[in-house]
């Protein structure tokens, strides 16, 4: 599958989910319909745009591991994407837990212009077609392929008119059905759709961008000869640090009245442009990225977040790769905190900002693979320890050896000082 932003609606990489632990509550699924109202609590927010696989296991149905990937927007590259992630989620799950005795395919897209839904099915069926040939190449039978598009779903497996018409049925409001009251009770979360939460982590537009941008061009103007001179070297990571530990007081006593689009405004609010642009520009030094890590939990968690989610959206025009580092941020805390479906967006989003920020990779990585978070957060904690007793040694003058930062935007091919991740 191709990487390439502007061939196809926005999605990240192929994100497969492990399956939950055996304590996980249990819902069982009988039809078709139950089948389209369970999909937002299998991955944490309602998909668009989305291709969905789910892999199931034995003769009980149990499901196993999700993948979501966006839908080519070119049939040409449909041929490439169903291979591909026929073999990511068989591959990954025979990793895990054995290959799946099936799959459940999900194709969710919303009509463009005069579009109808039932138009939207026809479309996307040789894209279903593909699918299914992919995994029955690898000896994996699909057992349902639904359409879900304009409030509805279809199916392209049941040939029953009865139960499968042709208009499509309608899926319940959202919400409403048996099935949402049974998730909920279960402890199962939507946390809105793959595009309200992508939303929150997008730059910047308008005039307020244009001055973030400017704010960026000052912050990189001065910063750089500071980098450059290793004398001031770790004065410029001090800095840093302590303009982050002053946004998040500022943030920790300014808390908003409700989540969304209005608590990010609220946030924005509270930032200056200057001090955005320093503290983006601080991240990118690795060493200060890896300090910030560190308020992953507890009351520092939910402040960081906030913080992270703003200074992403200030990294406009040219600085847009300069977002890999405060995305790679709020996808650690989105997963230390338990949050897996916003931190695999975030984690994402990172990667199409900078396909090489290796942290951003590590993360991806290990959440898609259902490893415990404790054990980075563990090594967290013990770097944080450790860190007085280092500033007390190099209290002496000698300093430690730093490390290369990235200042200044890539404006062209080249790619800036100090890419470390």
């Amino acid at each position: 599958m191709t990487n390439d932003h502007t061939s196809r609606p926005p999605s990240d990489r192929p994100c497969l989910s492990p399956a939950g632990a055996a304590t996980d509550p249990q819902i069982t699924l009988r039809s078709p319909a139950e089948l389209a109202d369970a999909l937002p609590y299998m991955l944490g927010f309602h998909p668009t745009d989305s291709l969905v696989m789910v892999a199931v296991h034995g003769e009980g149905g149990r499901f196993g591991g999700r993948l979501r990937v966006g839908i080519p927007a070119t049939p040409a590259e449909w041929e490439d994407t169903a291979r591909q992630v026929a073999d990511c989620l068989i591959r990954g799950s025979e990793r895990r837990e054995g290959k799946p005795d099936g799959i459940v395919v999900f194709l969710c897209q919303e009509p463009r212009g005069e579009e109808s839904g039932q138009r939207v099915m026809t479309r996307l069926r040789p894209l279903a077609q593909r699918i299914r040939l992919a995994c029955g190449a690898l000896d994996v039978p699909v057992l349902e392929a639904l359409c879900l598009s304009a409030g509805r779903f279809w199916s392209y497996v049941c040939p029953d008119e009865r139960c499968c018409p042709a208009e499509g049925s309608r899926l319940a409001a959202v919400g409403t059905s048996v099935m949402a009251a049974a998730a909920t009770f279960a402890g199962l979360q939507v946390r809105g759709s793959l595009k309200e939460i992508e939303n929150r982590l997008a730059p910047l537009r308008g005039p307020v961008a244009e001055e973030a941008e400017r704010a960026l061009d000052r912050a990189a103007n001065a910063l750089m000869p500071r980098i450059l001179d290793g004398a001031t070297r770790e004065e410029v990571g001090a800095e840093t640090i302590a303009l982050a530990q002053a946004l998040l007081r500022r943030l920790t006593l300014a808390p908003p009245v409700e989540g969304g689009p209005l608590a990010d405004d609220w946030d924005d609010a509270l930032l200056g442009h200057d001090e955005a642009a320093s503290l983006i520009l601080g991240l990118q030094d690795r060493e200060i990225r890896d300090i910030a890590a560190e308020w992953m939990e507890d009351e520092e968690a939910a402040p960081a977040l906030r913080l992270w989610r703003a200074l992403a959206r200030r990294c406009v025009g040219a600085y847009g790769e300069h977002a890999a580092a405060p995305l790679t941020l709020a996808g650690w805390v989105s997963w230390s905190t338990g949050d897996e479906p916003t931190a695999r967006i975030a984690l994402g989003l990172a990667l199409r900002a900078d396909a090489d920020y290796r942290f951003a990779q590590l993360l991806h990585h290990a959440c898609n693979e259902g490893i415990d978070p404790e054990g980075l957060r563990q090594c967290l904690r013990e770097e944080r320890a450790r860190r007085k007793p280092r500033r007390t040694r190099s209290s002496d003058g000698t300093r430690p050896p730093g490390r290369r930062a990235r200042t200044a935007p890539r404006r062209g091919p080249r790619r800036t000082a100090g890419s470390e991740q």
